[in-house]
């Protein structure tokens, strides 16, 4: 029997799954299934490049059709995956059951549930698909003022693109800061600064209880007993992990599929990449919502459907661009205990400490410092603290 890969998910992850395997050598059936009626194609435009108009569609696509074509991957979109049989190794897709001999779950992430009080209303939207961002796209030409819910990186990003288009544009957060969950105090204070300078008005520690409105969003109250007008709302308040599909076929999840360092899930012959997995790093168990990872750790569990075992055990890395300002971070920061600033000629950097070891790096406008970070990670190298006040001093020379 011809091998047959089933690759439930088209994005990232599974674009960059089945193109390790056909790289890589496999000669038998590769099937991408895809909810949305188009083929894989890069999220993080949508919120940039995208949304201000200066891409259209095609230019999202991470593969021209004939690529697909070209190297026999079958793309079969516009519905879900609405069953697995793992006993009989098949699954349904509309009104067909298909066998697989392998298959890889790279159902990714989806928004948080808006509250009811914010559903149903045409100008309000979220921004985490290409429908999505095309909703939001249609409205933002015609809008004057921005109301975004949720400081983090898709909501300062959107607002960085509204800012430069014209828009009047106030971010809500609920939480202490910008950007809490991501970053240090340091950073975040870097992005309100420059949002402010932009004319942006972020209100940190404060949320929205209630808007009034027919069929469009026209005012919101905060709880501060505040009341905002607003022609356009962004909610962007978080995603969870799509687990539903493989819930219901009796796999392992907790918050999110629940994989080993190769990606295999708890049922033989299926793994999970990317958004979707929670995995083991450093003895804990990590969900990373990031290109970089959807695309390694996709290629690592190609690897592993090949017989190549290789443990997934990445440096993390992230990056965001708001105005003429590049957020690179390297590295994962959770725990950490300490932060040491360090600036020079190039940009600003936040050095994170845990337990006096180092864990991460934030950089802005440093890609030089962004490298290097990533490679003394990679390498388990140190940098002591007291070295970063020294301005001549070059993390790079550790390397050498």
């Amino acid at each position: 029997m011809e091998e047959h890969v089933a690759v439930v998910g088209a994005g990232q992850a599974g674009a960059a799954l089945a193109i390790r395997l056909r790289t890589q050598g496999f000669r038998g059936r590769i099937t991408i299934y895809g909810e949305e009626p188009w083929a894989p194609y890069q999220r993080p435009p949508l919120s940039k490049k995208y949304l201000s108009g200066e891409w259209e569609k095609e230019r999202l696509l991470l593969r021209p059709a004939s690529y697909w074509d070209n190297n026999r991957v079958d793309i079969c979109a516009g519905r879900p995956v609405s069953s697995l049989d793992l006993a009989r190794k098949t699954l349904a897709w509309g009104d067909e059951t298909i066998g697989w001999t392998k298959l890889a779950l790279t159902t990714g992430a989806s928004p948080r549930r808006l509250p009811s009080w914010l559903q149903n209303f045409g100008n309000v939207c979220e921004l985490r698909s290409l429908r999505d961002a095309e909703h939001m796209r249609r409205h933002f030409r015609t809008s004057s003022k921005l109301l975004v819910i949720g400081g983090g990186f898709v909501g300062l990003e959107t607002a960085a693109v509204a800012a430069e288009a014209g828009l009047r544009v106030t971010v809500i957060e609920s939480a202490a800061r910008i950007l809490e969950r991501a970053v240090c105090p340091a950073t975040s204070g870097y992005f309100r600064r420059l949002h402010k300078t932009h004319g942006v008005r972020i209100v940190e520690g404060c949320g929205v209880v209630g808007v009034q409105g027919d069929r469009a969003v026209c005012e919101a109250e905060l709880t501060t007993g505040e009341r905002l007008e607003t022609d356009l709302v962004l909610v962007g308040i978080g995603v969870l992990p799509n687990t539903e599909l493989a819930e219901r076929a009796g796999i392992e999840t907790k918050d999110g599929i629940l994989v080993d360092e190769h990606g295999r899930t708890s049922a033989a012959d299926v793994w999970a990449a990317g958004d979707c997995a929670r995995f083991p790093l450093h003895g804990e168990l990590t969900r990373l919502e990031s290109v970089q990872n959807a695309i390694d750790q996709a290629e690592a569990v190609a690897d592993d459907m090949l017989g190549a075992a290789a443990p997934y055990a990445p440096v993390p890395w992230f990056w965001s661009d708001q105005y003429d300002a590049k957020l690179q971070i390297a590295g994962w920061n959770r725990g950490y205990t300490m932060v040491v600033a360090r600036d020079t000629d190039r940009g600003v950097s936040n050095w994170y400490y845990r337990e006096g070891r180092l864990v991460a790096v934030d950089s802005v406008n440093d890609a030089r410092t962004f490298m290097t970070a990533k490679k003394l990670l990679a390498q388990g190298l140190n940098v002591d603290p007291s070295m970063l006040a020294d301005r001549p001093f070059d993390p790079r020379s550790l390397l050498m």
